[in-house]
């Protein structure tokens, strides 16, 4: 894979083609690959402080997460998906680790794909409770405790 750059922007920031774009790789591999017919658009991306981060190659969006704040104040990391020809490059762990110097220090929340689990827990989360089946997909909620040291270098 040719060289990324990393970008991040608030909703209101986004120009409109870009939106489209990282809407569209999320639904490309949330609903098109791994079969999901469910809400995409859920609303959470409205939210004032959510953060849109994302991996280009070429101007293209090839990886993108969202940054949230959950109600109880802690910090979530959501919708972090990478197109097909661009996993495995490491595009996804640059996202995770710019997301987590953007929560600087908090708790911060995930629910990962149970296939994920030892992946995210590289950059110190720690699965929390049973899985659960979401849109028929095994899920793991995943803690990150506030201030882990070490946690953002994770590969």
């Amino acid at each position: 894979m040719s060289s990324f750059v990393v970008r991040e922007a608030a909703l209101a920031d986004l120009p409109p083609a870009v939106l489209y774009a990282l809407l569209r790789l999320r639904v490309d591999v949330f609903v098109v690959e791994q079969e999901c017919a469910y809400p995409e658009l859920d609303g959470r991306d409205l939210e004032p402080d959510c953060v849109h981060v994302w991996a280009e190659s070429g101007g293209v969006p090839v990886a993108a997460l969202r940054v949230l704040r959950d109600p109880d104040g802690r910090g979530r990391i959501g919708r972090v998906a990478t197109a097909p020809a661009s996993r495995g490059a490491g595009v996804a762990g640059t996202l995770v680790r710019r997301a987590l110097e953007l929560l600087d220090g908090d708790e911060v929340v995930l629910d990962a794909q149970a296939h994920l689990v030892d992946w995210y827990a590289r950059f110190g989360f720690v699965a929390q409770g049973e899985e659960f089946l979401e849109d028929r997909i095994p899920h793991r909620t995943m803690v990150r405790p506030a201030d882990v040291v070490g946690s953002s270098t994770g590969g």
